[in-house]
Formats: C-alpha cells, sequence, structure tokens
C-alpha cells in the first residue's frame, strides 16, 4: 500500500509543497493535524514564512517530496 500524499496550494504556483504523510495518520486526520499546525505557527509567528511552517511539518513527521508542476487541466 503507498502512503498517501497532500498537496499544499498557494496562489503562488512556485509556493505550492507536496507532503508524504506519517504512516500512522489517518487522511481525514492528517488534514486537521496541517490546519491546526499551520494556525498555530500562523499565530504564533505572524510573519512566518512557508518554511517555517514545512520546517514544523517536518517536526510531526510530514515528509516533503519533490515535484514538478504540470500543465493546467482543462
Amino acid at each position: 500500500m503507498s502512503t498517501p500524499l497532500m498537496i499544499l496550494p498557494a496562489g503562488d504556483s512556485n509556493s505550492i509543497r507536496l507532503v508524504r504523510l506519517p504512516e500512522d495518520f489517518e487522511e481525514h486526520e492528517a488534514y486537521r493535524h496541517v490546519t491546526a499546525l499551520i494556525a498555530s505557527i500562523e499565530e504564533q509567528q505572524p510573519d512566518c514564512s512557508s518554511d517555517d511552517i514545512l520546517a514544523a511539518l517536518e517536526d510531526h513527521g510530514f515528509e516533503p517530496v519533490d515535484f514538478i508542476l504540470g500543465p493546467a487541466l482543462p
């Protein structure tokens, strides 16, 4: 069985990120956990960067995955 991935969308296409979910998270649980983590970081550091958020996600077992952004689908 493959490990699920989560796309972290962004307004700027260069800021879109892809992370692999930790094995002990179900998909809906991971979504809630990431949402809460991002909100917490933004509350503590209003000027945080996406790198700050990605570092926190890594600390919680979410592994960044390299990808290339393909062309838009119709």
